[in-house]
């Protein structure tokens, strides 16, 4: 399944987004204006949608409706969602409006849910049953198995989308980070934890291959291996070259942030077919590595056929030649909210890739702000 259009209402940074989506996606624009946002679509349905999550829960989370409506709403404030999903051959979509309560405890409620497989209405609502008990609007009928059972593949589609945004620092001493973890673990406090949990054929064979991209990236790098602790905790290890005989070995507590964050990536790319959520894969790595980061990305996902949406800044991962302007979304905040573009819609830019210029010469310096030159005048 992969996601093909986006429709947007309210949500966060963006008053209103009707843009196309491809398998691979990259999200450039300048700070605060939304990229992590509109990642969060995503995620705000995975966590509806998974078991012990919901409406209710997906929107605490966030801080309820206010923090999720966006600052430019005016007369029709409901935050609004809509995905269209191609499914060999078969198109779903899905809908939700979301208000909140106006009295008594101010919860979110739904103002509609929809669900469409091609033409056919799968599911409209309110319903008979919401104007009997307005308070069922309070849950989505995509978070209830006894109500989704026409469109569960949509569901297991939502509930799978997996997002790693990889923090080295909660890696190596997540002892010093107390208190719940985030929902999901998006920063890799557990992921040796989850790397260990993973069938033992699985777990060697991703390592394995893991090790031999980390042998080009990673100087002297030799051995990667998954081991445990005296006290059953497990961990990293890697062997590097060295002027002893048998090499010198590192834990992950010793890994540098580069290291760590590319096995992060790496193994995010190998753990499944879902949609894959990426923020900033170029954070820490050296400038050569990621120029070949599209390349490396695009070769792993092309036999799963994985959709992956990635944010970034970097000018070196935009200058890959392989990539389109329709797999760029350009992100440009004004007092209205911030505006998606696919990049391949701005003429401009479409004349300057035709010309041969990379996205990264010809769109890029459109997310550069406007009033970033009077930085030299600050004292």
């Amino acid at each position: 399944m992969i996601v093909t259009k986006l429709i947007l209402q309210n949500w966060r940074n963006f008053r209103t987004v009707n843009i196309e989506l491809t398998q691979r996606v990259f999200v450039a624009g300048p700070n605060a204006s939304g990229k992590s946002n509109l990642l969060d679509v995503f995620a705000f349905l995975r966590d509806i949608a998974k078991a012990g999550g919901g409406l209710q829960k997906a929107v605490n989370e966030r801080g309820g409706i206010a923090k999720l409506r966006c600052l430019a709403a005016r007369r029709y404030p409901d935050v609004e969602i809509e995905v269209q999903v191609a499914d060999n051959g078969t198109l779903w979509s899905y809908a939700i409006g979301i208000k909140q309560e106006a009295r008594g405890y101010r919860l979110p409620l739904l103002s509609y849910e929809r669900v469409m497989k091609g033409d056919e209405t799968i599911l409209t609502r309110p319903d008979d049953d919401d104007k009997r008990d307005p308070l069922r609007l309070t849950q989505t009928h995509l978070e209830q198995i006894n109500a989704n059972a026409e469109f569960r593949d949509l569901v297991r589609f939502f509930e799978s989308t997996s997002y790693l945004h990889l923090v080295p620092q909660l890696l190596r001493h997540p002892e010093a980070f107390s208190g719940p973890g985030v929902p999901g673990d998006p920063f890799g406090k557990s992921f040796l934890e989850k790397v260990a949990r993973t069938p033992s054929g699985t777990r060697k064979a991703r390592l394995k291959r893991i090790e031999s991209a980390l042998r080009m990236a990673v100087p002297q790098l030799k051995e990667l291996k998954d081991v445990k602790d005296e006290t059953g905790i497990p961990h990293l290890e890697a062997i590097y070259e060295h002027w002893r005989p048998h090499g010198a070995k590192q834990r992950e507590d010793q890994f540098s942030d580069g290291t760590l964050r590319m096995l992060g990536l790496l193994w995010s790319l190998l753990d499944g077919d879902s949609l894959l959520l990426l923020e900033e894969p170029e954070l820490s790595l050296n400038f050569g590595i990621v120029r070949k980061l599209p390349g490396l990305m695009y070769r792993i996902q092309r036999q799963k056929r994985r959709q992956t949406i990635i944010s970034t800044h970097s000018p070196d991962l935009l200058s890959d030649p392989g990539i389109g302007g329709e797999e760029v979304l350009i992100l440009t905040p004004n007092e209205d909210g911030t505006k998606a573009e696919v990049a391949s819609s701005i003429q401009e830019v479409k004349d300057l890739l035709e010309g041969g210029l990379t996205i990264a010469d010809a769109a890029l310096p459109r997310t550069i702000p406007s009033s970033v030159a009077q930085l030299d005048l600050f004292e």
